[in-house]
């Protein structure tokens, strides 16, 4: 029996071949997207569970509130609170504790410096940023493929380090790295590890990115000989919080309780008295480690992490896809029901029971769904590195979906397959053969309703993609084209030069900056600790000194050179500028509106000649400037703090007016390497870089847009194939009313207004819909654009425009058809 369905399946299959083609398309569009998407969100959901204890590793997140108010969340806390909790907290099996090798120790307070390695013997030097000073327990928490050294004595010890393979490649070739020493220069200090491991590279599937390992001995050390406080021991520290803070808790722990407990503990060690009768607060919370790629977007992250509302949102258009090509799938059988009539009736005589006609049916529906599968994995495979490079994903090149999400793809597939094939089945093999064979069979008001509401679900769903994506695009160009109170085009931003930042250095740095400004098109040239598109990490207390409670506020400290902020053509709201080379301005500081208003101050001009209290030092209020965008306006505006620091070197920004950028830049080096020949020349363009914030948003529009026309394609085959059948049902109609003078346009209109109907029902269904969801998608945005009424007129007109044109095939082959052909039979 089944053999004789699958023999009839395949004949009708191969007899009308326009449907079949039809049919397929659909489907292999929405199956082929439907697999690119469940890849995408299984890669970006994979993050960090290779480790095989990610079910039981969290990191610490640090809360600040000031008189109340949340002021700042950092991924990074106290170092110190690593060995209390192990102790204070039975839940807590072990932890390890992190921090980027750029920070460092000078004169009275943390810095950044880049880093860079060397193989003084073969001449290698280069910036390597991507570092941490990690504990020993990093290795028995996380899971490191080491491939050569003891994995118990790899980083237990002082100036110990561990190469990734292509790091140890790099400096090494071919030489076995174990045993060597690798030079390392930071901040104008050298210092020479013992390479004690060489590990696989680390996955990229990880919110941690790095290519080394230093022991974390290494870095109390230094910063002791660097003549940091005891207070800010980094195994001890309550008040510097740059660490990034694991801890592994025993199998079963309650996340909950833990952070119940962290708020106790944070009450012990903490708060003390002074904070909470001034409303202050330091809090510990934790998350787990396979949620930080996706939900973790606080200050000092170790990467850029995913946006897990943005995947969460494909993955729901990977469903609207496929159901879009199912229910396409469902209209198009139902389409052909007029002519597939008299061959049920032909069975039935035949003495065919209803069983047997919708097992035949499922048997075709099954054939062509099974086809559509096998051509969308070929083409998933054929365009999988194209749809990663549109989306930004590093993910695999070659298709792959994992177990579970196969599992889960199988059985919507199949689950499907079934639903969009059932009920033609149904609707088929229910005719009456009586009926059928005199002619006298219709369909039923109800069929065609339920066909009218499959179309009316199709466009709603397009609609609310098309808004969606006009939505996205809008908020990109926004954030893109909006003032930032800084200029940040033609700026090359030089990493600075790893050297110790004192009177030697800036006398070197003066003579290196006359000779850049000798190039032809340079304008100026500014040093700063930061620039925009940089967190600041530099964050600290501050508050006015004649202020009666003294209650300090969280401020941002960017340190700069005294031609920074004109260099970057900030507007000054009250006060001046600093003097280059002026001793009076060595205890001053300019703040910016934010920081003026946080601090209490209403009016700019009433700012200037405060005395404010920053980082165990007063400084003298002297200039505001107007707020300016650090970050993109994805983020709050900081309270920024500029003090005055002439022998500052993280970055140097060029100013430049000249089209020849390649010149430039090659005289800049060249200079570049006459001054600082130990360093290496690594440089950027600074509104490419600050640009690059929004490429996530950018490329989530792109792939939005994409699959939005794929619907709309989708929808309109099952639209064409439902203004078939009604051609189909009314021929004869049309036929008496062309006989008695109906014009073209008349017999048009007649069949294209009720479709247009369901379009415009569409639209009112969508609109709601998309308003409440995009909404929801720009509420993290600090600065977001407002859903305009006429977003939602485009998107219906679009859709409108689309569905007349599909429409209008069927309807001006019917109008100008031979009436006499159509009214042959009476």
């Amino acid at each position: 029996m089944f053999k004789n369905h699958l023999q009839v399946a395949f004949r009708n299959i191969l007899k009308r071949k326009g449907y079949t083609i039809f049919n397929i398309v659909g489907l292999v569009i929405g199956i082929a997207c439907c697999l690119l998407i469940f890849q995408y969100v299984a890669y970006e959901k994979s993050y960090d569970k290779f480790h095989k204890n990610v079910n039981d590793i969290v990191r610490l997140r640090l809360d600040l509130h000031d008189q109340g108010r949340l002021t700042m969340q950092s991924a990074t806390v106290f170092a110190g609170v690593a060995p209390l909790l192990k102790k204070d907290l039975p839940e807590v099996e072990n932890y390890c504790r992190l921090i980027d090798t750029r920070i460092s120790w000078q004169g009275n307070e943390p810095v950044q410096n880049n880093v860079v390695f060397a193989n003084e013997g073969k001449n290698i030097k280069a910036l390597e940023n991507k570092g941490y000073y990690a504990d020993q327990g990093f290795l028995d928490m996380f899971s490191l493929t080491i491939i050569k050294g003891d994995k118990d004595a790899l980083l237990n010890a002082p100036d110990r380090i561990i190469l990734s393979e292509t790091l140890a490649n790099k400096y090494f070739g071919d030489d076995d790295a174990i045993g060597k020493q690798i030079t390392v220069r930071e901040g104008g200090n050298k210092y020479s590890y013992l390479i004690t491991g060489v590990f696989k590279d680390y996955p990229t599937n990880s919110h941690l990115s790095f290519d080394y390992l230093v022991s974390y001995q290494t870095f109390v050390n230094m910063i002791k000989r660097l003549g940091a406080p005891e207070g800010l021991n980094p195994e001890t520290t309550l008040g510097w919080y740059d660490y990034y803070v694991y801890l592994q808790l025993h199998a079963g722990t309650d996340q909950k309780k833990l952070d119940e407990d962290l708020v106790s503990f944070s009450d012990k060690y903490l708060n003390n008295d002074y904070m909470k009768a001034h409303n202050n607060r330091e809090d510990l919370y934790s998350m787990a480690l396979k949620d930080i790629h996706l939900n973790s977007h606080y200050n000092e992250e170790a990467g850029v992490n995913g946006d897990g509302k943005s995947v969460s949102f494909l993955f729901l258009v990977a469903f609207l896809i496929i159901i879009i090509a199912w229910i396409n799938y469902t209209n198009l059988a139902t389409a052909r029901s007029l002519e597939r009539a008299k061959e049920v009736g032909i069975r039935k005589v035949l003495g065919a029971v209803r069983k047997n006609l919708m097992l035949q049916f499922l048997t075709e529906s099954f054939l062509l769904n099974f086809a559509a599968v096998i051509i969308a994995i070929i083409l998933a495979f054929c365009f999988t590195p194209s749809f990663n490079h549109l989306i930004g994903s590093t993910s695999e090149k070659n298709f792959y979906l994992p177990l579970p999400y196969l599992i889960a793809f199988i059985c919507l597939f199949l689950t499907g397959a079934f639903i969009s094939g059932i009920y033609p089945a149904f609707v088929l093999s229910g005719f009456h053969p009586i009926a059928v064979l005199k002619g006298l069979f219709k369909n039923s008001n109800s069929g065609m309703f339920v066909r009218k509401g499959l179309i009316i679900g199709q466009f709603a769903t397009s609609i609310i993609l098309i808004a969606g994506t006009i939505i996205i695009y809008q908020q990109v160009n926004f954030m893109r084209n909006q003032k930032l109170g800084a200029d940040i085009n033609q700026t090359l931003i030089l990493n600075g030069p790893s050297e110790k930042q004192d009177s030697i250095y800036t006398t070197s740095y003066q003579a290196f900056k006359n000779e850049i400004l000798r190039i032809s098109g340079i304008k100026n040239i500014a040093a700063s600790s930061g620039v925009m598109g940089k967190e600041i990490y530099m964050t600290n207390g501050a508050f006015l000194v004649n202020s009666k409670d003294k209650n300090a506020v969280t401020v941002y400290t960017l340190y700069v050179d005294a031609d920074f902020l004109s260099s970057y053509g900030m507007q000054f709201k009250a006060g001046r500028n600093f003097v280059s080379n002026d001793p009076g301005d060595k205890k001053t500081v300019v703040l910016s509106e934010e920081a003026v208003k946080l601090l209490g101050i209403n009016d700019p001009t009433k700012a200037v000649n405060q005395i404010i209290y920053n980082y165990d030092d007063s400084l003298k209020v002297i200039g505001v400037v107007s707020n300016y965008h650090q970050l993109g306006l994805n983020k709050s505006m900081l309270p920024v703090i500029f003090v005055p620091r002439p022998e500052i070197n993280n970055y140097y920004s060029i100013k430049f007016q000249t089209s020849d950028v390649r010149r430039v830049v090659a005289s800049v080096e060249k200079i570049w390497n006459d001054y600082f020949p130990q360093n290496p020349f690594s440089y950027y363009f600074l509104d490419d870089s600050f640009n690059a914030q929004y490429k996530a948003d950018g490329q989530f529009g792109k792939v939005f847009g994409l699959f939005s026309f794929l619907a709309i394609i989708i929808a309109c085959f099952g639209l064409l194939s439902l203004s078939a059948y009604n051609v189909l049902q009314r021929t004869k109609e049309i036929g008496i009313r062309k006989v008695l003078g109906a014009p073209v346009s008349n017999i048009i209109y007649l069949l294209a207004k009720d479709f247009m109907l369901l379009v415009c029902v569409a639209f009112f269904i969508a609109v709601p819909i998309t308003w409440f969801v995009m909404n929801n998608w720009l509420h993290d945005y600090a600065y977001r654009i407002s859903i305009s009424w006429w977003i939602f007129l485009i998107a219906g007109i679009i859709a409108l425009m689309i569905a007349l044109v599909t429409i209008s095939f069927q309807s001006i082959k019917a109008a100008i058809a031979n009436p006499v052909k159509s009214l042959r039979t009476e």
